[in-house]
């Protein structure tokens, strides 16, 4: 919980003091965490471990909270029906306090919200990557590779190479392999055309359209490498996962189309080519 939140507080006995009447707080939210959490549980037992954690923390901490959350180790999905009795009969008794149960499966999710490298500190572990973590792009995209994967299985003659204009190449600062690998997958953008003219939903090429421009929008923020974007946008479709080399021919066709149509990278100023053949020339 400490690694979840800034605010919390774990809290260790100390001598006579004990506690304080608290195993942890959150200090934004005034949470008091009471743990108990026996080998075997005994419903008589966790009634009194629950109503003595309570009063002492009223009678100890009484301002430094406004719930009072009572941390178990039952791991079953519903908690015992001691715990749910006394939860209730305490919000009839202290009307001006909320209660909370916090179980395995609560610190599960919290623990899960941590990033990984934190997850391993505290399992004092390393622990496998899985191959596909994330996938970031909408599922309309798994047709279109699909679609395109099979279709230049197909045979069908390529379209001539498009006069690609080199100034936004040029302006976008793309390496010599990225430019290549552009410019080929742009001899086969017009099957993207063709998936989408043949699509029901008219609307399903812009919403692609305006989801491709707003995480390139956000990678622009984050990234300056242009061999970076490129990788992080062969992500956005497929994930992380090492793909077939045709699935990637694929995904690099999907880029090529949405260059063309301007949804990703940028364009360059109307006077920015005539601008830098004068500096050159200079």
């Amino acid at each position: 919980m400490r690694e979840r939140y800034a605010d919390f507080v774990d809290v260790r006995t100390h001598g006579s003091l004990g506690d304080i009447g608290a195993d942890g707080l959150r200090l934004h939210n005034r949470k008091l965490y009471a743990c108990y959490g026996p080998q075997t549980p005994d419903p008589t037992k966790i009634k009194r471990k629950f109503l003595d954690d309570l009063e002492k923390a009223i009678t100890k901490r009484g301002e430094h909270f406004t719930t009072f959350v009572f941390v178990h180790n039952d791991r079953r999905d519903a908690i015992h029906p001691e715990v749910s009795v006394l939860l209730n009969q305490a919000r009839i008794d202290h009307a001006n306090l909320g209660f909370e149960q916090l179980g395995p499966n609560h610190l599960y999710r919290e623990l899960c919200r941590l990033d990984r490298d934190a997850i391993a500190d505290l399992l004092e572990c390393d622990f496998p990557t899985i191959d596909r973590l994330y996938r970031v792009g909408p599922s309309d995209l798994e047709p279109l590779l699909a679609h395109l994967v099979t279709n230049r299985r197909s045979g069908a003659i390529p379209a001539s190479a498009r006069e690609v204009p080199p100034h936004k190449l040029d302006y976008n600062e793309l390496g010599p392999e990225d430019r290549d690998d552009l410019i080929q997958a742009m001899r086969h953008a017009p099957l993207v055309e063709d998936y989408y003219q043949a699509r029901t939903d008219i609307t399903e090429r812009d919403e692609v359209a305006e989801g491709f421009n707003a995480y390139y929008r956000d990678l622009r923020q984050e990234y300056q490498d242009p061999a970076e974007m490129i990788w992080k946008l062969q992500e956005y479709v497929t994930g992380n996962a090492r793909q077939s080399r045709e699935q990637e021919r694929a995904v690099m066709v999907i880029l090529a189309y949405f260059f063309e149509t301007c949804d990703v990278f940028e364009e360059p100023p109307t006077n920015w080519r005539a601008t830098r053949n004068e500096r050159a020339s200079a």
